[in-house]
């Protein structure tokens, strides 16, 4: 378990005209359920449906042409399956902006003659190859190679159709000169399936008003950027330049929350590609790729971890637990669990449980006191829970329950989340994964009075490069750390 040791008060270091705890810091809820489709047109959900029907169908087709084939239902069911993986393996169900049956020819070809190339060996053991001719074998492979390729073209010339007549609404973020001169290329574009609706940025350039685009509104403000995506049904924004910029966060933040995809756009061409697993995507010219942000996938092994071993530690930590109570009951009187609102996933507020260690004069007190590590009124027993972290036990609870993690993040009351947030760039993405009771930044001897800029940056390390051995070795080093008692 981690120890933190504090000195002095980080809210001294910060604004001190808040009064009281702030309110619950609401983080930025990455669209989990959506998955990412190419930037423009109606959804390409029923095209990749109806192009894998074609597939199956051109498959199936051109295998029944060979008469004995048909005698082997489950033999014609295995190769079009096959042929489905092969081409899905090949990237031919992402659909492109402006895709034609031509750009589809190598990798059908490729994948329908190494799919027919399997069958061969299949049917060799079979003793079908003495009713089959290679004549009979080039002409199902030929036969259902054009029929691939008629039906993706067909699929195809149907969504570039689509993507004209009803154009998905799109926000540009970015500096306006630079937008204004990507809405004007989109809507000399109009098979980019792009309507820009509006331009965000902070409005320190000055306005251009030469061209049709001048005419788009500028939103400056997070009220206006809600307010036109709902209006306009905005599915998408493109991003002008770095996610990463900080004067994009706060439109970020707001575009996710409102459930719009999010792709980075290059306005100016250069030589240097990003290395990405994709393919580089082009709209309209411009280089473009998706941005997925911090959503997080499901992580079962994590919970189960955390159930197995917060229950076994309860367990056989529960004499110790009762004895800690009993002392504090007898010598420091009722009230000997200390409860305190703290920040998990999701900026969702959670209990916090420990043993009472201090006495605050009053709520404000508790919710804004950085750490009474420096209080020489405090009895001998409790600073001997506090010196070996004896006191946190009882966090235990909180992973068991599931309002923690045994690794995570530390949880923080919701005034310094807010003070924090406002200090420290990425901050609040440390909610993306439940807070635990120790974590990468702690047993790198990230405790007490430490930067919060390094926490932070630690915290989101461990998230973005998470496994379930990690958290392992954080436990195991923590573990080893626990008999180096530093205090809180």
């Amino acid at each position: 378990m981690s120890r933190e040791r504090a000195v002095s008060s980080p809210a001294r270091q910060l604004a001190e005209d808040d009064t009281g705890a702030s309110a619950v810091l609401i983080t930025q809820r990455a669209p989990d359920s959506r998955r990412i489709t190419p930037a423009g047109g109606p959804p390409a959900g029923p095209y990749r449906v109806i192009l894998i029907a074609t597939d199956g169908t051109a498959a199936l087709l051109g295998a029944v042409v060979l008469a004995p084939l048909a005698q082997h239902p489950s033999l014609l069911a295995g190769f079009v399956l096959l042929v489905l993986v092969l081409l899905g393996s090949a990237g031919l169900y992402r659909l492109a902006h402006e895709q034609h049956m031509l750009d589809d020819c190598p990798p059908v070809v490729a994948r329908v003659t190494a799919a027919w190339c399997v069958l061969t060996a299949v049917c060799v053991p079979l003793s079908l190859l003495q009713r089959i001719s290679g004549q009979d074998l080039l002409l199902g492979c030929a036969t259902q190679v054009v029929l691939t390729l008629l039906g993706r073209g067909l699929v195809h010339w149907r969504r570039r159709i689509a993507l004209v007549r009803r154009p998905c609404t799109a926000l540009l973020v970015g500096p306006e000169p630079a937008a204004s001169r990507v809405a004007s290329a989109l809507q000399r574009h109009p098979a980019s399936g792009i309507r820009v609706v509006g331009i965000v940025g902070d409005g320190a350039v000055p306005r251009r008003q030469d061209g049709a685009t001048s005419a788009l509104p500028l939103l400056t403000t997070v009220e206006d950027l809600r307010r036109a995506v709902i209006q306009n049904d905005v599915r998408r924004a493109l991003l002008l330049g770095s996610a990463g910029a900080p004067q994009h966060r706060s439109w970020l933040r707001a575009l996710a929350e409102m459930r719009c995809e999010l792709w980075e756009l290059d306005p100016d061409p250069s030589p240097y590609v990003p290395q990405l697993r994709e393919p580089v995507r082009y709209l309209a010219g411009f280089r473009c790729r998706p941005l997925v942000g911090p959503r997080l996938p499901l992580r079962p092994g994590k919970r189960a971890l955390d159930v197995v071993v917060s229950a076994l530690l309860l367990v056989l930590a529960g004499p110790l637990l009762a004895t800690c109570a009993l002392w504090l009951r007898v010598s420091e009187g009722p009230g000997v669990v200390f409860r305190q609102e703290r920040i998990g996933k999701d900026g969702r507020p959670f209990t916090l449980l420990k043993f009472r260690t201090h006495r605050p004069a009053d709520p404000l007190e508790s919710a804004t006191r950085w750490s009474v590590a420096g209080d020489h009124h405090m009895p001998w027993f409790c600073r001997f829970l506090r010196r070996t972290s004896l006191d946190e036990l009882l966090q235990l609870w909180n992973v068991f329950r599931g309002d923690m993690s045994l690794v995570g993040p530390r949880p923080e009351r919701p005034y310094f989340v807010r003070q924090f947030t406002e200090a420290h760039p990425g901050y609040d993405e440390r909610h993306r994964m439940p807070t635990g009771i120790t974590g990468l930044a702690q047993i790198n001897g990230l405790r007490g009075d430490t930067s919060i800029e390094d926490r932070c940056r630690y915290d989101n390390a461990y998230i973005a490069d998470w496994s379930l051995w990690r958290d392992i070795t954080i436990l195991l080093r923590t573990a080893g750390e626990f008999f180096r008692p530093t205090g809180s």
